[in-house]
């Protein structure tokens, strides 16, 4: 496995452990449909929240939330409306980011609370 790859890996682990000290409830990791993805599904107080992971390296080019673009966001919008359907949620749906920037002892987790929101238009 390629160190971008490990390093995103530890990240994700990194990110539900984050989440668990927190007080979220872990319903699904890499939740697939297709070819739509979703890092992390959680729930608290009585939401839905879609977590989208970012690991970067100690001195990334560019911020790890900087990587969720327009449409990374259209296709977690997607995934998540999927899985709603799917197992037929009836609760509001929050979109996070959870950003980690690996350092010599450990991560640098940032958790960005409701970073996005869904387009309220069928079209982009």
């Amino acid at each position: 496995m390629a160190e971008q790859n490990f390093t995103g890996k530890e990240g994700e682990e990194e990110a539900r452990n984050y989440l668990l000290k927190q007080d979220y409830t872990i319903l699904h990791t890499n939740w697939r449909w297709k070819h739509y993805e979703i890092d992390i599904i959680a729930s608290k107080d009585d939401e839905l929240v879609v977590v989208e992971v970012k690991t970067r390296s100690e001195y990334p080019l560019l911020l790890p939330e900087d990587a969720v673009d327009r449409g990374k966001i259209k296709r977690l919008v997607i995934a998540a409306d999927v899985y709603v359907r799917c197992f037929r949620i009836d609760m509001p749906v929050r979109f996070d980011i959870i950003t980690l920037i690996k350092k010599e002892n450990g991560y640098e987790i940032e958790h960005l609370e409701d970073a996005f929101h869904a387009p309220m238009q069928s079209r982009w």
